[in-house]
C-alpha cells in the first residue's frame, strides 16, 4: 500500500472520532474545540482544546491497519455479549490490561460520564 494511501486511511479514522465526540457532545463542544492533528505530528491523534480536555477527559491515539488480530478476540466478544456491553480484555506480557470497547460505546460513557460530573457540580452550587 502506497504511504499516501495508509495516511489517508490514518486521516479517516480520525476525522471519525472527531466527528463522534462533536457529535456525542454537540453544543457543549465546536469544531474548533476538537480537531484532527497532522499526520507525524508528535502528541495525541486528536488536538482537544483545554474546555474539550475538561468535558472529554480521555487522549486519543488513532491506527489503521489492514488487520489486527485482536479483532479475531472481538469476534467472539461479541458473540458472547448475549445482549450486554460487549468488553474485550487483553494482555501481553509484561504490560498492563487493556480493555477494548466499541467506539459508539465509548462516546456513551463520556457523555453520561460528563452528566453526571455537570449534575454534581450544579447540586454543589445550588
Amino acid at each position: 500500500m502506497l504511504t499516501s494511501s495508509k495516511k489517508a486511511k490514518g486521516r479517516s479514522l480520525q476525522n471519525l472520532v472527531v466527528k463522534k465526540i462533536l457529535e456525542t457532545f454537540n453544543g457543549r463542544l465546536l469544531q474548533h474545540d476538537v480537531r484532527s492533528t497532522a499526520m507525524g505530528q508528535s502528541g495525541s491523534d486528536i488536538q482537544l482544546s483545554s474546555h474539550a480536555r475538561d468535558v472529554v477527559d480521555c487522549s486519543f491515539e488513532c491506527k489503521s491497519h489492514a488487520a489486527f488480530s485482536v479483532y479475531k478476540h472481538w469476534s467472539q466478544t461479541t458473540a458472547n455479549s448475549n445482549g450486554l456491553h460487549p468488553v474485550l480484555v487483553i494482555k501481553q506480557n509484561n504490560s498492563k490490561p487493556l480493555a477494548v470497547i466499541d467506539l459508539d460505546f465509548l462516546m456513551q460513557l463520556l457523555f453520561y460520564k460528563d452528566k453526571i460530573e455537570r449534575d454534581r457540580k450544579s447540586t454543589r452550587l445550588n
